[in-house]
Parts: C-alpha cells; structure tokens; sequence
C-alpha cells in the first residue's frame, strides 16, 4: 500500500545465487494463531493456512477436502441438464457413442473417463484422439465424416470441439453432439445438443479453473442422476463414479489448474483411489517409473503426466488413452514400457532445442526484450510448449518457441504472473500477423509464415512491453525461517497436511539459517543432481538434495561450500526409509550468510 514501507528481504537476502530476492509471504499472524486456535493445529500451519486466504471457517475443509462439502450441482453448468439427458438416452438405447478427445494427458483422461463410464453402462464406445501432426488439434471435418460412417449416433468431444462448429457440423443429421470442453472460445458456440463448457461467456457456474476430466465427471454424475430418476437403476447396480477420480485427479494436476476449492477436493479423494491400484494402466506405469511411495501431486505431475503426454506430442498419439482404458495387466505393462521410451526419446529432442533456445533467450535477454522469441528450423512442434516453460522460468519473461517446416512456424508460449500472453496472441491473430493463435493469460499457441518472425515479434514486444520491467529472476516468497536443529521431519508432517500442492496451492518455502555443508556429491544418471548434509552452528543435521542442478550455480555453492555457512531455502518433506521418519530439504535456493 502507499505510504507504507516495504519489507527488508527475508535474511537480508537481495540477491541469492540464482539472482533472486527472498521475500515474505503475506500472511496475517492474528488470521492464523486463530486457525490454529480454533482446530488445535500447531500456529506454523495455522500461519501457512493464513497465507493462503484460508479463513478459520474454511480451514478444515482445506485440510480434509472432501466431494460431499465441495462438489458443485453439475447442473450450474450452462447445457449440462442437456448433456445428461442425451447421455442417458444414448445408455438406454445402447447406442454407439464416438468419444473424440485430445492428445494431452487432460484429453486423455477426459476420453478414458467418458468411455469406460459410457461402455459400463452398456454403450459400444469408439474413442478417437487425432494425430498432432496431420490432423492438429481438436475435430475436423474428416474424422468427423470417419466416426459417422462407423455408425456414431452420438458423438462426444472431451477436452476439445467448443471451437470447432464447422467441423462438428459434418455431423448434422447423422449424429448428434456433445461438448464437453473448459477452452476458451472467441466464436459462436457450435450449434449442438450441448456445450458444456465453464468458460462460455453464457455460463454462470463460477467453475472457470477446472480441468476438461473434471467436466467429463460432473457429466457422468448428472447422467446417473437422470437414469436414476427414471429407475434405470432399479434391476442394475450403479457405476461408482468415484472410482473414476484418479483420472480427474492426474488431468487436474497436468492441465495446471489451481489446487484450490472443487479441485483440491478432486485431487485428494482422487489420489487415494490412485493408492489402491485398481486402474491397470495407471499401476503399470507408477512400476515402470519406479514410483515407491503413495501417489503425490508430484507423481503425477512429473512422472505419469510427462509420459502419458509424451505419445500426443511425438509417438502414437492414442498410447495414453490406450493404457488408461487397458484392464490387462501384462498389456498394461506392455504400453507403459513404450510410453516410457518414447518419453526418453522426448527428453532427447526436447534437451536439442533447449540447447539451442537458451542461447537465443541470452541472447535477447542481453537485449532487455520484455517477450522472448525463438524460433528454429526443424524443432519439433511436439516440445515447443515445454522448452517455453523452461525459458520463461529462466529468464522471467513471457517466452514464445516455434518449429519453422516449409515455411510456417507452429509453436507455443508461457507467460509470467500478471503478463497475459493469449490476449496479445489473439491481437496479433486478429492483425493478420499471424495464421492462428489464441491462448489465456499464461499459455498461447500460434503460427505465422517465414519471414514474419520479427514482425510478430514487435508487435508482442508493444502489447507486452511492461514485461522488460521485471527482475531478471522472480521473487521467491519465503514462509518461514528455521534453523537446522528446527527443520525436522515432526514439522514436515505437520507441513504436508496442506498437500496436495500446485497452482494456487504452492508448497510452502523455508529459509534454513546459517548451515554449513558437511558432505556434497553428485548423483543421478547424468550427475544432474546434487545432494548434500548439512549441519548447523546450533547443532543437528539435515540431508537436502538439488534437483535439476547440473553445472548451473546452486551446484557451484553447494559442491564448493564446505564448512561455508549458507542460507538455503527449500521444500521441507519428510521421508520414510526402513520404517524411520526423517526430514529433507529440497533446495531451490541459497545465498552466503
């Protein structure tokens, strides 16, 4: 606010090793001591809660999310009651259901969830992803002509079709249509039986921030609803929908949504049925990754997710799908193998264009650009989206990356808080500098042909000029300060009561004071991580580890650091081994004391 001064930084940390300031997370002390007053919780969470919004009439549901205090009537969806009444005709009549999704792990799971429910219910389902490459994203006119000459009489789109009118209507009086879709859309709404879409401007539920899955179950739940009301159920058993939630939770955590309110509760009921392994496919793929522990927020976000994706953006685009609706485990097993390789060959590809982005970004950050970017010959359109991520942590600039082939350049962009990169996408769209593009705040896809690179480029540098006033590296928000002797697994279990933890929901940040390195080494199959004990001036120990460090600074400090004192900064988790609880510091930071 005015007039009032602005923090110090946190251990009067201006500039860490990795060029960020340290600062506090706002947080209310009195909101919090009353938290933890009124549930008997320890102030540190009570505080943590605090820092989250969280009130103390909420604070409980926050720690215990559940369905029954947290799910929304599907029926606050614009065109959902039509939706249901379709999909429950279509399981009276036993008909034969086309269930069109995306390639990505939220198409994915939405097409996994709609066609295991629909074929349990007695329908023939034909699911269908389209391949990236040839047919791109979402329903087009052939596949669409392809599905009804199979004999669809009711097509489904999960994840994708609120845009595609012109394709979805290849369909008229052959099939009817359903949407189920959470993008945002510029034009008209197809004109179907239903677009089930929270993101329609005509739609009041309030549920802008779920996933494409999530709507796919919020549509399942109406459905049984309808048939029970018409007594479908009264000679047959009901399909249990909850056991459909490990699938809204992996889309929910993939698709980035904010972990927060319904979605929180989807996550947490979603990863304990993950824990009891009933889905096939699922199971096979947490063995393949060599996952030991209960499922975590984590598991899917960096181990499932990335190799269920990996199939949409370079191998057979319908693996995913495949391994999700897979009920064989030897199968199941089968297809994880392939989508673990085909997900190292995607690391190999993408560690290529990395290579050659980064040298670009320096370069055009050197420049003071405010919006990075690059674009190469070849590079695949399949990892364009995660090198953009990566660039965009990097240098804290929104980054834009295209593969340039025969003569147009596909790619896809990552914003910064507070720096909305679809809508300059849609502006340049809407000039003409561009064949397509669209997007929301913090992620855009677009293409324009050779030659315009620097154009489009100008054009984002005006919309997004504010951006080349951010630090070079974004504030890290720090929650609290412990010393060695205090950062101890007791804490971390109080600490991980908050999980699931993502967007909206960040796992909190510590600074540890004052340690020294006692030990430091590499491991890993690259040597890319470096783990450490540490030890304080107070006494105690505590094993941290560094992820992705590779030759970069935190590997420096750490590795050269002995008997140096360090502020260190991390998750604090506790850790389980050989029946022991200990506590470890995942670090994302330090700075000399």
């Amino acid at each position: 606010m005015d007039g009032v001064a602005p923090q110090p930084p946190v251990l009067g940390v201006e500039r860490s090793v990795t060029g960020r300031r340290w600062i506090w997370r706002p947080a209310d002390p009195r909101t919090g001591l009353g938290i933890a007053q009124r549930l008997g919780l320890p102030e540190m969470v009570g505080r943590l809660l605090a820092a989250r919004g969280i009130g103390p009439e909420h604070a409980g549901d926050y720690l215990e999310p559940t369905l029954r205090a947290l799910m929304p009537d599907p029926s606050a969806l614009m065109d959902m009651d039509a939706a249901a009444d379709r999909l429950a005709a279509a399981v009276r009549s036993g008909e034969h259901v086309a269930v069109f999704g995306d390639y990505d792990v939220d198409g994915a799971c939405s097409g996994a969830l709609m066609s295991r429910f629909l074929r349990d219910l007695g329908c023939e389902v034909s699911p269908y992803v389209p391949d990236r490459l040839k047919e791109g994203y979402g329903p087009n006119a052939a596949a669409i002509d392809a599905l009804c000459e199979r004999g669809a009489t009711l097509i489904v789109c999960v994840d994708c079709g609120i845009a595609a009118a012109e394709a979805l209507a290849v369909a008229d009086g052959r099939a009817d249509v359903v949407v189920l879709d959470h993008h945002k859309a510029e034009g008209p709404i197809p004109r179907i039986i239903a677009a089930v879409n929270p993101n329609r401007l005509d739609c009041g539920s309030g549920l802008h921030h779920v996933c494409a899955a999530a709507v796919a179950f919020l549509a399942a739940a109406a459905t049984v609803r309808v048939l029970r009301k018409a007594g479908w159920f009264s000679r047959r058993s009901e399909p249990d929908l909850l056991a459909l939630l490990d699938l809204v939770a992996l889309a929910t955590v993939c698709d980035v949504m904010p972990l927060t309110g319904f979605n929180r509760a989807l996550v947490a009921q979603g990863l304990k049925v993950m824990a009891r392994r009933g889905r096939a496919g699922i199971a096979a793929l947490l063995d393949v990754t060599g996952a030991r522990d209960a499922p975590s927020a984590h598991t899917l976000g960096f181990l499932l997710g990335p190799r269920i994706n990996a199939s949409g953006r370079i191998g057979e685009p319908d693996l995913g799908l495949r391994l999700l609706l897979c009920e064989d485990a030897v199968e199941a097993r089968a297809i994880a193998e392939k989508l673990d390789a085909v997900n190292r060959r995607r690391q190999e590809v993408e560690g290529e264009v990395l290579a050659a982005a980064h040298a670009m970004a320096e370069r055009q950050a050197e420049e003071g650009r405010a919006v990075l970017l690059l674009v190469g010959e070849g590079w695949h359109p399949g990892v364009v989206g995660i090198v953009a991520g990566r660039m965009k942590e990097r240098f804290n600039r929104p980054a834009c990356v295209a593969g340039m082939a025969e003569g147009l350049a596909k790619g896809s962009g990552r914003s910064v808080p507070g720096v909305d990169l679809g809508a300059a996408v849609i502006a340049a769209r809407q000039s003409g500098l561009l064949e397509t593009g669209g997007g929301h705040a913090m992620a855009a896809g677009f293409s324009f042909r050779a030659g315009r690179a620097e154009d489009v480029h100008a054009f984002l540098e005006d919309r997004l000029k504010h951006a080349a006033l951010l630090p070079a590296a974004a504030d890290l928000l720090i929650e609290g300060t412990l010393n060695v002797v205090a950062a101890q697994s007791d804490l971390a279990r109080e600490v991980a009561r908050l999980a699931p933890f993502g967007p909206g929901n960040e796992e909190p940040i510590f600074a540890i004071q004052r340690a020294r390195v006692v030990k430091a080494d590499r491991v890993g199959k690259d040597g890319g991580t470096v783990r450490a004990i540490v030890e304080g001036e107070g006494g105690g120990r505590l094993k941290t580890i560094c992820f992705r460090a590779k030759d970069g600074p935190l590997a420096q400090t750490l590795l050269a650091a002995e008997r140096v004192p360090l502020h260190l900064c991390g998750h604090l988790r506790a850790e389980q081994w050989n029946g022991e609880t200990t506590a470890a510091l995942q670090v994302v930071d330090a700075a000399p004391a």
